[in-house]
């Protein structure tokens, strides 16, 4: 077994819905900790409560992120560690809050630009990354190494066309509805302090939770939308 499968399987015993690898080599070596492959993943949100949440978020959908958001890390740690015993280098992180700058809520090598990289899906026009399994119902996280790994095809385009429907849900207008192409700048398609501000103010009015998460751009999107069709729990 080679070192790209026994990470899948690892992954895929420990809760991962979703497995990719990446080639960084195009990006700058200190956005990568000076390591050339990426194994990316996801965890995916539970369906039911993403139905409940077109119009907003509500407790459950925050226990369900909190609960994403635990597994995605204890999955980078116990990935980087299968890397290490195998003896290659590995840095794994956290799914959210690590490293984002607060003035411009970014981070210097987002987790979808890692995803889109490993073939796992496109960036949609709510700077979320959509994937044809579920839609934009999921977390994601990451592990940087040196392992050898066969990395997957990169995703140069956006699979949204026209498409304006999280555009015209959000409440806070975060979305111009310009498409994603790589390496196009975030701020040119989407405005991330209004989402935040306006994710804030409907999690402490809805819930009483003060803390930015919102969920209707996710709820919305048509991929999601597929997703939820498919599953019986809705």
């Amino acid at each position: 077994m080679n070192i790209g499968e026994k990470i899948s399987r690892h992954l895929q015993a420990n809760g991962s819905s979703l497995i990719g690898f990446a080639d960084l080599t195009l990006l700058p070596a200190e956005l990568r900790y000076g390591l050339p492959r990426a194994v990316a993943f996801a965890v995916a949100l539970a369906p039911e409560i993403i139905a409940s949440i077109e119009k907003g978020p509500t407790r459950e959908y925050y226990a369900e992120y909190e609960r994403a958001n635990r597994l995605l890390g204890e999955l980078s740690n116990s990935a980087a560690d299968v890397l290490r015993q195998a003896g290659f280098m590995a840095k794994s992180s956290a799914a959210t809050n690590e490293g984002i700058d607060p003035i411009t809520h970014s981070t210097l090598l987002p987790h979808k630009t890692v995803a889109t990289l490993a073939g796992l899906g496109w960036i949609g026009k709510c700077a979320l990354l959509i994937t044809e399994e579920y839609g934009s119902a999921i977390r994601l996280n990451r592990v940087l190494t040196d392992a050898p790994l066969p990395t997957g095809l990169p995703v140069a385009e956006s699979h949204c066309g026209d498409c304006r429907v999280c555009v015209e849900a959000c409440p806070g207008s975060a979305p111009t509805g310009d498409p994603w192409i790589p390496g196009k700048r975030r701020e040119d398609f989407f405005h991330a302090l209004t989402c935040r501000q306006t994710a804030l103010q409907l999690a402490e009015q809805n819930t009483g939770i003060i803390h930015s998460f919102c969920g209707i751009c996710i709820a919305v999107c048509p991929w999601t939308q597929k997703y939820l069709k498919r599953s019986p729990a809705v």
